[in-house]
Order: C-alpha cells, then sequence, then structure tokens
C-alpha cells in the first residue's frame, strides 16, 4: 500500500479530523517486536521500573519517582532539541503521533536508573509482563494511573512480576472494583488507590512517598489534578496535558522535574505552534456535534480527531449534561458534568471504564476493515448508536435506584386500636434488590 495513503499531513483539515493517524494503520504483530526491544533498552540495568499512564497524571508520577531516587535526566539536551524542532520547517502537526521516545533517547544519549515504561489500559498486561521478563531480578516497581478492569485480565503477569521484582508499588485514583483492589493486594502488591473525585494519581503518589519534595512538585501535583479532574481553575493545567501528549513521555518527565508546572518559556512557544491546529480540530467537531435527549439528560454527540476534553467543555456551554466524543480510531470519550456522574457505567456497558465525570471506550462493534470503513465514512454512526443505548440503560438504572430510595424511605404508621403510641413502622427491604 502507497504510504501517502495513510499519511494525513498532507490532506485538508476537514479530511484529515475524520480519519485516525498514521500509527492506527501499522499493524499490533509489527509492533510487538519493537515493544520488546523498547522495554528490554529501557529496563536494563534499572534499579526501579515505573509502568505507568502516558498522559500528564501518570508522567508526573514519574518525574516525582526520579526525584526521590535521585535519577532525573539533564534537562538541557532536551530544552536545544525543542529549539530545534521550533526552527524547523518540518515540526509534526497536533494530530501526528507523538515523538518516539526510543529514538529521542538515542539521540540525547541519557538513561535514568529510575525506567519508564509507557502503558495504557489496554496494553497495561503485556507491559507488565515484558517488564517481569526483562528487569533485573530484585527491581523495585511502581504501576501508576492505571487500573485493571478484571483481575484476570492481570494475573498471570502480575505473578510473574511479583516473582521478579523485590516489590510491586501501584498508585491510582480511578475507579476500582471491590474485588480486583482486594485481589491485587492479596497477591502481595502495596496499592493505594485515591478518591478519583478528589485526587489525581499524582497526588497519590506525592502523599504515599516517603519523601520530603520540593514545594515545586506539590504545585506540580495541584495543577496535574486541575486538568485531570477537569476542574479548569488554572491556566497552566491545559499546558500540561498538550505538552504530555505532544512530546516524548522522556521529555515531558524532565522538564517537570525541573520546573514543575511553570513551565519554561521555550516549552510555552512549542506549545502555542502546536495549539493553532488544536483549535481548529476541535472547533470541527464542534460544528458536527448533535444533541440527543436520553432520560433526564441532554447529550452532546460528535466525531473526530480532536482533544476532547475542549469539545467536552463547548458542548458544556451549549448546555449539554455529558458529551460523547467518537474518535476516528474506534475509540471514544465520555465527559460529564455536575449534572452527571454516571460516566464510568455508561463506559463500562461498551468495553470501558473510568471516573464518574469522565471515561472512555472502545465498542465492540468493529470486526474487520470494512466495519471501519463504515465508521469513517459515517462519522461514527455504528459507536454513537450504541453509547446512546448504554446512556439509555444506564437512566433506567439511575430511575430504578431512585424509586427503590423513595421506597426505603417511605414511613408506614400503624395506628394501635387501643390508641397508645405505636412505633414507627419501617419498610420491608427483603427481596429489593438496589444494586445497579
Amino acid at each position: 500500500m502507497d504510504d501517502d495513503l495513510i499519511d494525513s499531513s498532507s490532506l485538508s483539515l476537514s479530511r484529515k479530523s475524520l480519519l485516525p493517524g498514521t500509527g492506527f494503520f501499522y499493524p499490533d504483530s509489527l509492533d510487538d517486536d519493537r515493544d520488546d526491544e523498547r522495554v528490554q533498552e529501557a529496563v536494563d540495568g534499572a534499579e526501579v521500573v515505573v509502568i505507568a499512564d502516558s498522559d500528564a497524571d501518570g508522567l508526573g508520577c514519574v518525574a516525582l519517582l526520579r526525584e526521590m531516587y535521585d535519577a532525573a535526566l539533564d534537562v538541557e539536551p532536551f530544552e536545544e532539541d525543542i529549539a530545534e524542532r521550533l526552527a524547523s520547517e518540518g515540526r509534526p502537526t497536533p494530530d501526528e503521533e507523538p515523538l518516539d521516545d526510543e529514538d529521542e533517547e538515542d539521540e540525547l544519549e541519557q538513561e535514568s536508573p529510575v525506567a519508564l515504561v509507557g502503558a495504557s489500559p489496554h496494553n497495561l498486561e503485556d507491559e507488565m509482563a515484558r517488564v517481569a521478563e526483562f528487569a533485573d531480578e530484585g527491581v523495585d516497581v511502581y504501576i501508576c494511573d492505571l487500573c485493571p478492569d478484571r483481575y484476570k485480565y492481570v494475573e498471570e503477569e502480575l505473578n510473574d512480576l511479583l516473582a521478579r521484582a523485590s516489590s510491586v508499588r501501584w498508585f491510582d485514583h480511578h475507579q476500582w472494583r471491590d474485588e480486583v483492589a482486594a485481589a491485587v493486594r492479596a497477591a502481595g502488591v502495596d496499592l493505594v488507590v485515591g478518591d478519583s473525585d478528589e485526587e489525581c494519581t499524582t497526588d497519590v503518589a506525592l502523599r504515599s512517598l516517603d519523601y520530603d519534595f520540593d514545594a515545586k512538585f506539590t504545585d506540580l501535583a495541584v495543577v496535574t489534578r486541575d486538568h485531570d479532574l477537569w476542574l479548569r481553575e488554572d491556566p497552566r493545567s491545559d499546558d500540561l496535558a498538550d505538552y504530555a501528549y505532544w512530546t516524548s513521555s522522556e521529555e515531558y518527565v524532565t522538564i517537570v522535574g525541573a520546573y514543575g508546572a511553570d513551565l519554561p518559556d521555550i516549552v510555552e512557544e512549542y506549545i502555542a505552534e502546536r495549539r493553532v491546529e488544536k483549535e481548529q480540530l476541535i472547533d470541527l467537531a464542534v460544528s458536527r456535534a448533535e444533541i440527543k435527549q436520553v432520560g433526564p439528560w441532554t447529550v452532546g454527540v460528535t466525531y473526530g480527531r480532536c482533544s476532547q476534553n475542549e469539545v467536552a467543555e463547548a458542548l458544556r456551554e451549549q448546555g449539554t449534561d455529558a458529551a460523547v466524543i467518537v474518535k476516528p480510531a474506534g475509540s471514544a470519550s465520555i465527559r460529564g458534568t455536575d449534572g452527571f456522574e454516571h460516566c464510568h457505567e455508561v463506559a463500562g456497558q461498551v468495553n470501558g471504564g473510568g471516573h464518574p465525570k469522565a471515561a472512555g471506550c472502545k465498542p465492540d462493534i468493529y470486526d474487520d476493515m470494512l466495519d471501519y470503513a463504515h465508521h469513517w465514512s459515517t462519522q461514527g454512526s455504528a459507536a454513537k448508536r450504541v453509547i446512546l443505548a448504554a446512556f439509555e440503560r444506564v437512566a433506567e438504572e439511575v430511575e430504578a435506584a431512585e424509586e427503590v430510595e423513595e421506597t426505603e424511605g417511605d414511613v408506614v404508621d400503624d395506628e394501635e386500636p387501643d390508641g397508645d403510641d405505636a412505633d414507627d413502622g419501617e419498610t420491608d427491604d427483603e427481596g429489593i434488590d438496589t444494586e445497579r
């Protein structure tokens, strides 16, 4: 196949926003060998390995750990590299793949004894298996900002990791199932899960690590939380999120480790340069949005390659309680408001999960490339349909739960025939199913 067919850099913005990036068309089978090499090189000789989500929250934890172990990389080569990227004419646009960590590390020739292995909820068990295979015996392992939906998904890999490592600590703030958390702890992991409404994972790591961190790291946790919990009270939080997405994980960890949330001027210039097209892609996604009424909620639904949080914010300003942003790669982001805190419940019905106000999923509806062709040409119609159906089911469950609460709250006063004061009656809970 002609490489030009999957290279979106020459497309018009409107067409580019409808198709996935080049990496989508790269087969997983070809990725496996490269991923093995990537992890093997990263963990070779490392004293500590951090398996972390590659967003600002997961990488913030890595910055804390490198500070604690006195293992931060030299920041100057990264700043020089950013300046070179700004000066070049062929710098990438926001929708292209992030910079490749392996290539950048080779160029900068820096290694840290605290190795970083980037992961996502979809490949967590694969990265755990690679670390268990390639890391040195007795290494300390941290897992940050990642949550398995079922223990069986990671059971074998976690046991292998525990057999290899001296210790495994796990920091997170997502919605854990009680049985999953119990099984992970029973296996021998020091698991700390923060309140997803109050903390980000960087917060959890900051309070869990036995180290006196400088004030800039406390500030970094606060600003990271501002974006991760979608509080939007600190303008620096958008900069952190965008920078973590657009640059390599190693560069992000090194820069925020040196400067905290107050990014240097060269990074701010880089972010501003990348943000021009980002805003255009946001505008296109917002213009495609449809407003649906599902039960008691107003839901905005759209499609496109874009920054989902900003699109969700724009739809919220139009009066929606929740937003669904379906991506060309087949996944979708679900964002809520104070009027809708069931995002994780909706996502849980369509192969996903997350937080009450922010979740992600990928409906299991893509059997072959014809399904993806339909997905692109109809702007995600099938995905939108199954996700809205999940909203409807959650609406029914919420309504049923509210009816149960009203029933349980009713007090029946039985009047005694002789006029004596009677005990307050209580509703009979037997047989009432209150689980959602």
